[in-house]
């Protein structure tokens, strides 16, 4: 297996757009590395500069100890898994995965081996005599990786490989692939513009924006603590909710005003617990600020209201959402839209007005002028 280095990477295409800027990336051997971004953000031009498929303007990309910059594509032991599967139609199955070890002229029983073990794994052996027209959307797709895993790679690359699937099969393939990387012990490079496929499937995540990494980091750190406004709203799902407002240093000695400082906003205060309150932190005193609060963290019930009465907010309930084990409640604050994830024995219906409690050892801060997390 192999590892990946991708060092000051660039691509400009003609006409000077640059696609990719400064791209750092060291992939681990067996690891599986997620790719995450709006479209356009450059993650599909960084997994084909891996495959060779496009040009790098400069940098360098080695896999292994080799660099691989001027390598062609077939020298570079990697085997790629396209969005459109790209099969074969006048093609059997077996022919389909059979085909780039026949081009290796490799012996017939060794090619038998690989496509006969691979069908195995992806539960696809009865599939073999069919031609692709005579498959379903995820049959095609365990065909797809089936081709690529003959070949024994030391890396995968799969480029949007599920957005062509059901909704059902999505959540279904994507169990089999989390699957098939820990049987095959392999290095994956995964690209998607969907961040719960990033989420549940990778060890690390990049996300991309503009050609720029914005955070490299396990889903959960993504998660918990994101390093600027744009990943904060990318990964979660609903995305965080953030308020505009003005942090203060605390000179009130009212009841629960215990730590150093305060979030205004509008004539709202969200008093910070102490340990929110370092001084990296009030150096943001009197300064404009994002508020970030996930929707898990806003709560209508009246144990909560009752034990923070001094993080409550009033909001109006304009749509609540059924999800069977939690109600999702969109709210309308001040000029902003918040989302809340409360219980479904919620009394909260639409039209009424609420009151919200936020949980504040929760809230992440970011200063508006760069949108950087001021709490990490």
């Amino acid at each position: 297996m192999a590892s990946i280095s991708l060092q000051h990477i660039v691509k400009v295409y003609s006409g000077g757009v640059t696609a990719v800027n400064d791209f750092n990336l060291e992939i681990k051997s067996e690891e599986f590395i997620v790719l995450v971004g709006p479209s356009g953000c450059g993650k599909s031009t960084v997994l084909r500069m891996i495959a060779g498929l496009e040009e790098i303007t400069g940098g360098e990309l080695y896999i292994g100890e080799r660099l691989v910059n001027e390598v062609s594509p077939k020298d570079r032991d990697i085997a790629m898994v396209f969005q459109t599967y790209a099969l074969y139609p006048h093609m059997t199955v077996y022919k389909n995965m059979a085909f780039s070890l026949e081009l290796k002229k490799m012996p017939k029983d060794e090619i038998d081996l690989r496509v006969r073990e691979a069908a195995r794994v992806l539960d696809i052996e009865h599939l073999l005599t069919r031609k692709p027209k005579a498959l379903s959307g995820g049959q095609r797709q365990r065909v797809a990786l089936g081709r690529a895993m003959v070949r024994n790679p030391a890396v995968f690359l799969l480029d949007e490989p599920l957005s062509n699937l059901d909704a059902k099969l999505r959540a279904s393939m994507r169990t089999e692939l989390i699957k098939l990387h820990g049987r095959l012990g392999t290095t994956f490079v995964y690209v998607t513009h969907d961040q719960t496929e990033a989420m549940t499937m990778g060890d690390r995540i990049v996300v991309m924006k503009d050609g720029l990494v914005q955070q490299v980091d396990t889903p959960q750190n993504l998660y918990d603590m994101p390093c600027n406004v744009f990943v904060a709203g990318f990964i979660g799902s609903p995305q965080m909710n953030i308020l505009k407002g003005v942090l203060h240093r605390n000179t009130d000695d009212a009841a629960g005003a215990d730590g150093k400082s305060y979030v205004e906003i509008g004539e709202d205060k969200l008093y910070l617990p102490p340990e929110k309150c370092s001084n990296a932190l009030l150096a943001f005193a009197q300064r404009d600020v994002f508020v970030g609060i996930r929707s898990e963290d806003l709560h209508d019930d009246e144990a909560f209201l009752a034990e923070n009465p001094n993080a409550v907010i009033t909001a109006k309930v304009d749509v609540a959402e059924l999800m069977g084990s939690e109600v999702y409640l969109y709210l309308q604050y001040r000029e902003t839209s918040l989302t809340a994830r409360v219980a479904p024995n919620t009394t909260s219906r639409i039209g009424d007005t609420v009151k919200i409690g936020i949980d504040v050892s929760k809230i992440h801060l970011f200063d508006a002028l760069s949108e950087r997390n001021i709490l990490i």
